[in-house]
Order: C-alpha cells, then sequence, then structure tokens
C-alpha cells in the first residue's frame, strides 16, 4: 500500500537541516505534503541563507521518501522563500505549559500494546516500590473500562471521599491512589465511547487532590487509542514504560505502542520484561514464554530494559489478596527484580530531566 500524507510528514522528520540540527519538520519549513497513487510532492520553505543546501535537501528528501515506500513513483520537491512557520506544538508541549499538577515532579505512564501482559501488576509494584524507596507517590488508575487497582491494593472496604470539587485519593500501601473501580458500581459494565472516556479520565487525573509527589504512576488501559491521546493532552508526562512479555505475538503490540508514544511527545523510559521466567519447585528456571524476547524488542527499538518480572505465584496471589507490600519482604528473588526495576526508572527519569534544557534569567 502507497504511504499517505501523516506517513511522509512522520518520515521527513530523518531529514536534518544542515545547520542547526533540527529536522525539517521540527523547524517548521513544511508547507504542503501531498501523497497519492505513489506521487508524493513536499513543498518546503527555505531561508535565503539555507538555499546552497537545496540540493542535498532535495537528494534527503526523496531518499526518506523511498525508505518509506521504495515503489514510490515520483518524489517532487519545491521550493518556497517564506519565513518559517512555528512548528505545530505537540499534545504534550501544550500540556506542559498549561501544566495542571504543578506539585507533582514526575509522571510516568506504565502502557502496553496489548492486555494480558500485567500492565497492572508492573504499575502497582512500581508505585510501592518507589514509595519503599522513600518517594512519595501516587498511583491514577486509568484503566477506565477494566480496572483492576481495586483489587490488586485492596479497596473493597474503602470508601471514595472528597469535596464538590475535588476526590480524596485513597491511601493504602504507603501510596495514594484513585480508580474508576471505587465510583461505579463493582460488577457495572463500562461501555463508554471515546469521549466519555476521555472525559472519565480527565476527571480523575485532575480533580484529583494529588498533594505534592514525586511520582505519579499512571495505569493505562491496553492498545493506542482514546486514553493515551488525552493523557498526553492534559498532563505532562516525564515518559512512559513498555510492559511486554517475551513472545512475538507480544511483542508486535509493544513495538506499536512504544511507537505511539513519541508521536505524542512523550519519551519512553524503557521496555518491562513481565512473565520473563519461571523457577519451579526443582528450583531450576523455565523460560515458558521464550526468555528474552522482549529484551531484543528493546534493544532493536533502541530503548532500555528495566527489568525481567518472573512468573512468580507469590506475585499472583499477594495481587490477589490486596496487598502488593509482601512481594517485597517475602521471596528475595522476586523482591531483588522488582527493586531493580524501580531503581532503573528512577534511572531514566534522572537521564530524562537533564536531557531537557532549562533558562534561568537573572
Amino acid at each position: 500500500m502507497a504511504a499517505n500524507k501523516e506517513q511522509v510528514t512522520q518520515q521527513l522528520r530523518k531529514v536534518i537541516l544542515p545547520a542547526g540540527g533540527q529536522d525539517i519538520v521540527t523547524a517548521g519549513l513544511i508547507r504542503n505534503v501531498a501523497a497519492c497513487d505513489g506521487v508524493v510532492s513536499v513543498r518546503l520553505a527555505l531561508p535565503a541563507e539555507a538555499n546552497p543546501a537545496r540540493d542535498q535537501l532535495r537528494a534527503e528528501i526523496e531518499a526518506a521518501v523511498r525508505e518509506l515506500d521504495p515503489e514510490t513513483k515520483q518524489v517532487a520537491v519545491e521550493f518556497v522563500a517564506d519565513a518559517p512557520q512555528e512548528a505545530a506544538q505537540s499534545p504534550q508541549d501544550a500540556a506542559r505549559q498549561a501544566n495542571p499538577l504543578p506539585n507533582v515532579k514526575h509522571i510516568v505512564a506504565v502502557g502496553a500494546g496489548k492486555g494480558g501482559v500485567g500492565k497492572s501488576t508492573i504499575a502497582v509494584n512500581l508505585a510501592v516500590g518507589l514509595a519503599r524507596l522513600g518517594r512519595s507517590v501516587g498511583l491514577l488508575d486509568g484503566d477506565i473500562y477494566g480496572p483492576s487497582v481495586p483489587t490488586m491494593l485492596g479497596l473493597h472496604e474503602h470508601s471514595a471521599a472528597g469535596t464538590s470539587q475535588l476526590l480524596r485519593p485513597f491511601f493504602v500501601h504507603g501510596i495514594k491512589t484513585m480508580t474508576i473501580g471505587k465510583l461505579v458500581e463493582p460488577d457495572k459494565a463500562l461501555v463508554w465511547r471515546g469521549p466519555m472516556a476521555h472525559g472519565a479520565f480527565q476527571q480523575l487525573a485532575l480533580q484529583t487532590d494529588w498533594g505534592e509527589l514525586d511520582y505519579l504512576v499512571v495505569d493505562l488501559p491496553p492498545g493506542t487509542g482514546d486514553v493515551p491521546l488525552t493523557l498526553a493532552q492534559v498532563m505532562p508526562l516525564t515518559g512512559a514504560i513498555i510492559v511486554c512479555t517475551p513472545q512475538l505475538v507480544a511483542q508486535d503490540d509493544a513495538v506499536r505502542a512504544a511507537k505511539m508514544f513519541p508521536q505524542l511527545g512523550i519519551p519512553v523510559l524503557g521496555v518491562v520484561e513481565n512473565m520473563s521466567y519461571f523457577i519451579g519447585d526443582d528450583g531450576k528456571e523455565y523460560d515458558i514464554f521464550g526468555k528474552g524476547g522482549a529484551a531484543t524488542m528493546a534493544q532493536n527499538l533502541g530503548l532500555p530494559l528495566l527489568g525481567q518480572v518472573p512468573i512468580n505465584t507469590a506475585l499472583r496471589a499477594n495481587g490477589d489478596a490486596g496487598d502488593p507490600r509482601r512481594n517485597f519482604e517475602g521471596d528475595d528473588q522476586l523482591a531483588t527484580e522488582l527493586m531493580a526495576f524501580c531503581k532503573a526508572m528512577e534511572a531514566e527519569v534522572d537521564k530524562a530531566g537533564a536531557s531537557q534544557p532549562t533558562l534561568s534569567i537573572s
């Protein structure tokens, strides 16, 4: 299938200006892109000082388009002499400027391309593990279609409370948390269209009294739908974590999730390989799903591998019992793997913060 306009525009981010280091899309030089039946045209505004680079840019644009679709019949590049426009703002740029949660230092999304890979398990244990490291942590259950946090944190005996304007988060296991699962009937099927999902998530995120936090961990629903887009639009994220099991079918969907976040202006902090291996009663390690598959995926994507969490009976039992603290106090190997993941995530957050330039005016 021939490349479309959006795919071509994204591909043009690979074309870097000879001076300045920006790509031609970020620099705001693209005036028009058209793609139809294998014929692609690109109109580019070029400042006068960059005129000598026209031939080079033309060649790089054509090469980038043909890399995307080798069957492209023609690539026409037109240069116009007008001033660069401001680059279009990503949802994350707008969210950072508005920043409705100024008392939260870092917001980290935990996502996955498909369901059933243990995303909520990873999110819950990340939040509890960070709290055990002495951080002030909140956990937002953003999976508004299938909320797991009420069970995994043992919230069944707790009742929601708050004022007419703000919800009061639950405080359990050393963390603050909020979930749609405590605001609707427990067995009610949440059949919501996109706008309803958007509104519900936004209310949970922004109308909860989180107070001051070092981290707000957001457990996203699986896939690349409305909620991740809403998250990018309303909250300034530090980054996202991709959860994946080792087998190829899970990797295929995880790759899509890993590529979604940068399109929304959100850096990917790394990948967690969940259900990585199983240790039997005989002490032997069994690679049920093929240990290392997600690690290979992370390497191919140029992303850090944050951890490899095993299949562990205690992890399941403690989640069902609503007491994740036991994961850090019982099985030494499980506790070691979980704490190593939490520390690796913090290290990547520090790197992400260091890579963002700041401006001081005195």
